[in-house]
């Protein structure tokens, strides 16, 4: 089972109680929840780092960060938890991913071109052509039409 709660260092332990350890039974949807947030916020705290490191060499620099999460997860919704459920009954919270780019100050990427893709359905496929798309991978494996870059580039690069 999940151990949320290892997942985090004790400084973001901000939603309490958590549950202790990884056996689902013996633990409340609060405790389950408040521990799954508390690694959430970490990660938002480790990803801000990131960004802010990657801030420091954007001046000289083209700096990208690209940020997915592998799955989603069910925290007691219908009975359901932790997340591997076959598409066609898996909740949409586990079908739907957290994800994120940020892009420094010398890249060529249009971002209010890029913000009219917001409600755009994406899925892990297109990760893959965005980071060949972006480094310009020459490859048969290449799918402009998979590219969530592709029209974003204030160069025409696409």
């Amino acid at each position: 089972g999940p151990a949320y709660y290892k997942r985090y260092p004790k400084d973001f332990e901000k939603f309490l109680p958590v549950s202790k350890t990884n056996q689902l039974e013996e633990c409340t949807n609060e405790e389950i929840s408040n521990a799954y947030d508390n690694a959430i916020l970490y990660t938002d705290y480790f990803l801000s780092k990131v960004i802010n490191f990657l801030k420091n060499y954007s001046k000289d620099f083209e700096t990208v960060m690209f940020y997915v999460s592998d799955h989603g997860e069910s925290l007691g919704e219908n009975g359901l938890y932790l997340h591997g459920f076959p598409a066609f009954i898996a909740p949409d919270v586990q079908k739907h991913v957290g994800a994120i780019m940020w892009f420094g100050e010398k890249l060529d990427v249009d971002k209010n071109l890029l913000k009219k893709k917001l409600d755009t359905y994406f899925t892990h496929e297109n990760f893959f052509h965005t980071i060949l798309g972006f480094f310009e991978v020459n490859t048969d494996l290449y799918n402009t039409k998979l590219d969530i870059l592709t029209n974003c580039y204030s160069d025409d690069k696409s």
